[in-house]
């Protein structure tokens, strides 16, 4: 090619890049495939230019390629650090296999997390500022936490600040806490760490039974160290939540409670709540307060129809008897939603239709109902651990379609039919004397009434009263043995069904 000939090629060269016309060409896979090359590269052991030594083990890397990935090297290498200008550098607080994994990372950008190498690489994307990698450790870890581990995952969290871990483990903990309080971690556990799980709202569970016994367990671990810290944990439990038959013979037979003063004190005062129910609003406390676990998704079953015949105990729903339409029932059937199945369970003693299934102190009652034929003041109750229904003291009055709550350690009912009356007489038992009395009476004549307590007080919602459903709503206070209205429904309802969702 003569020099005219290259002069024309050069001029229509230029006139192309002067166009208005343009287009930009991207090499998408370059990153990627830059690094898959350089990642060659360097296990040929050619162009590195440090090598970092941890214990016996030598790594031989490009300090630009750790320079752009990792934080760490990043301010090693492009401040006037000394290390920046060393052949070799020597790594502390960092295990070789994690430092070689996350060596591979920063090339690859992929690292194998697996039960051996989580808690190393964890501590070494800590080290080494690689905040995603350590994110993924710490999401590892959340998906196996366990009752028997989490204590100690928690831990770990902690001592590397990663919050997201020590945040899942806590709702984990609160959340199981009846299972973890059991493991040996917890049994092992400080007493300030004790002593600051068992002070928390949140934690689940089903009475506060389980805290009392989990402090007790853990100071009959080791009693010569512990007991002196009992009394300072039991201001912890909210013990007049804890049913009077617990606490005379379960937290009063206790022998370091009886030698302790303090502990003593403490089951008196919570004895009085029970005892002076007139004398409640003088005993407010934190210790009064229902525990409530935000992480607990309510659920509301719907189940059978026109009567209500169904209660929940550890977390299995009961449904006893009932009206199938041809006769009435004897059978009960269990659901464990964790199985989501039902089973049969030991069938009453009697067929009851129309009765107040509720549970109260460990075990289901079915009160009153009636047969097809009679109507009962009858009430049994069924024992989970044993399978078996046994009578309880019959009610005054003969109810069905009553309404039955508890409250407060005592087991109320309300309102119903007799057979010839529609009722608005109120019965309560207590299980310390095994008896039934009466109490103040409803405003008004309720069938069909949903009772339901929230807040230490008993709520009687709708109703049938022998001429029309009912919207008004009625709620009684045990400290002045009285029923008020309050706001009444939008609707007439006769058979509702009423729960209570605490708020968060």
């Amino acid at each position: 090619m003569d020099e005219e000939d290259t002069k024309f090629e050069l001029l229509e060269i230029e006139n192309l890049v002067e166009s208005d016309d343009f287009t930009i060409f991207n090499q998408e896979d370059l990153p990627v495939g830059g690094f898959q090359v350089m990642e060659e590269i360097r296990r040929k052991g050619k162009l590195c230019d440090v090598t970092l030594k941890v214990e016996d083990q030598c790594f031989s890397v490009h300090r630009i390629v750790l320079a752009a990935v990792i934080p760490y090297f990043n301010a090693m290498f492009t401040h006037d650090m000394a290390e920046s200008k060393q052949k070799e550098i020597t790594m502390q607080g960092i295990e070789p296999s994690a430092l070689e994994s996350l060596i591979n990372f920063a090339y690859s950008g992929k690292v194998k997390i697996d039960g051996a190498n989580v808690q190393s690489l964890l501590v070494g994307a800590s080290f080494l500022q690689l905040s995603k990698v350590r994110e993924a450790c710490a999401d590892f870890l959340k998906l196996r936490l366990h009752p028997h581990n989490v204590l100690g995952i928690r831990a770990f969290a902690d001592t590397l600040a990663c919050w997201s871990l020590v945040e899942a483990s806590n709702r984990y903990l609160q959340k199981h806490f009846v299972d973890v309080s059991v493991s040996e971690e917890f049994l092992n556990l400080n007493f300030s760490d004790v002593r600051e799980i068992i002070s928390r709202d949140e934690l689940n569970v089903p009475s506060e039974e389980c805290v009392f016994e989990a402090i007790m367990s853990w100071v009959k671990r080791d009693l010569d160290q512990r007991s002196d810290h009992l009394p300072e944990l039991l201001t912890k439990v909210r013990m007049p939540l804890l049913t009077p038959q617990y606490l005379t013979d379960c937290v009063g037979t206790e022998n370091l409670i009886r030698s302790s003063h303090e502990c003593r004190d403490l089951l008196d005062e919570a004895k009085d709540y029970h005892l002076m129910p007139e004398r409640r609003p003088l005993l407010q406390s934190f210790r009064t307060r229902p525990r409530c676990c935000n992480d607990i998704v309510g659920l509301i079953y719907a189940v059978g129809g026109l009567t209500k015949s169904a209660a929940v105990l550890n977390d299995h729903l009961y449904v006893c008897g009932g009206y199938d339409g041809v006769a009435s029932l004897n059978t009960v059937e269990c659901y464990n939603s964790d199985t989501n199945k039902w089973v049969m369970v030991t069938s009453m003693t009697k067929h009851r239709s129309a009765a107040g299934v509720v549970a109260f102190d460990g075990h289901v009652y079915a009160i009153g109902g009636h047969d097809g034929l009679s109507i009962f003041d009858s009430v049994e109750r069924y024992d989970p651990t044993t399978g078996q229904w046994t009578p309880v003291t019959p009610m005054l009055s003969k109810r069905c379609r009553l309404g039955a709550a508890t409250l407060n350690g005592k087991l109320y009912v309300c309102g119903g039919y007799d057979g010839s009356t529609f009722l608005r007489t109120v019965e309560v038992y207590d299980p310390i004397t095994s008896k039934w009395s009466f109490i103040a009476s409803m405003s008004v004549t309720r069938s069909r009434v949903a009772l339901v307590a929230n807040m230490g007080r008993l709520y009687a919602i709708g109703g049938y009263d022998g001429v029309s459903n009912l919207s008004t709503v009625e709620v009684y206070n045990p400290e002045l043995d009285q029923w008020e209205f309050i706001t009444s429904m939008c609707a007439h309802e006769g058979g509702v069904g009423v729960g209570v969702i605490p708020l968060p």
